[in-house]
């Protein structure tokens, strides 16, 4: 039976180049990779648990396992970030990687089926126990990097874990600008700009813009609401809905896969 969160022909031409690594073994799931793969996405839109997988897609525990593979291995990582360069030039860059991102994050609140959880007091004074999702958008607004961490985090932090990940991936060889919200101190901003080379700037309003009756107004900031919009995308799956998962890993490799559904419809 398909479902509406199926991958096209298309998408699944553009991935599975991706997640076929060779190896003297034989691949892990031959020509069923795809059905796994699909598995994963229906999990992600509707939210449903692990056990109460369709029977179309066979054991909930193979499925499972791969997930879990792939998102202790960084294949997740790998993907998206090879997707976002292909999808750069797609959308009529002139280059694959950016020169420009802009970072932030958005606070997920905590649920847990049982068991110690990396979830923590975060928030506006502390309230909200959960976690947080920093993702990372260039001018296009696709993700290029996704993180989960502890609610308490601070934004610095983030910035910097997020960096670090665009290092490790090579996404930042042509970067230039980081844009954070004003979460981040000047003196955060100033660290790491000396520390990875390039510019890490704040960005929000000093005073909330008012009317001329003294009343607060939307006013937006250039370039930021990219990533505000990247964040209203990705939590339309179910999947992300609150923090269902216990480990930071489990947690970051559902926010993976929400970014990389959204980089290959850009796509296609």
């Amino acid at each position: 039976m398909a479902y509406s969160s199926d991958l096209t022909d298309a998408q699944w031409s553009l991935l599975e180049p991706l997640l076929v690594v060779p190896s003297k073994r034989g691949p892990k799931h031959g020509s069923d990779l795809r059905h796994v793969v699909d598995a994963m996405l229906y999990i992600s839109h509707t939210g449903c648990q692990w056990r109460f997988l369709p029977e179309d897609f066979g054991p909930w525990t193979r499925v499972w396992s791969q997930f879990r593979r792939w998102s202790r291995n960084a294949t997740w990582t790998r993907v998206l970030t090879a997707l976002h360069a292909s999808s750069r030039t797609a959308l009529g860059r002139k280059d694959p990687r950016p020169s420009m991102v802009v970072i932030d994050t958005h606070l997920a609140r905590g649920a847990s089926n049982g068991g110690v959880t990396f979830h923590n007091q975060g928030g506006p004074y502390g309230r909200t126990n959960g976690a947080k999702r920093i993702v990372c958008v260039d001018v296009t607004g696709l993700p290029l990097c996704v993180r989960v961490v502890p609610a308490s985090t601070s934004e610095a932090k983030a910035v910097e874990l997020t960096l670090d990940d665009l290092a490790r991936t090579g996404a930042d060889e042509r970067l230039e600008l980081v844009l954070a919200d004003r979460g981040t101190t000047q003196s955060a901003a100033t660290r790491l700009s000396a520390t990875f080379n390039y510019e890490a700037r704040r960005v929000g309003w000093n005073e909330p813009p008012r009317n001329e009756h003294g009343a607060k107004v939307f006013r937006p900031i250039r370039h930021a609401g990219r990533v505000e919009a990247a964040h209203g995308h990705l939590v339309r799956r179910r999947r992300l809905a609150r923090c269902f998962e216990n480990t930071v890993t489990s947690a970051t490799g559902w926010l993976h896969v929400a970014a990389i559904t959204e980089v290959l419809r850009a796509q296609c």
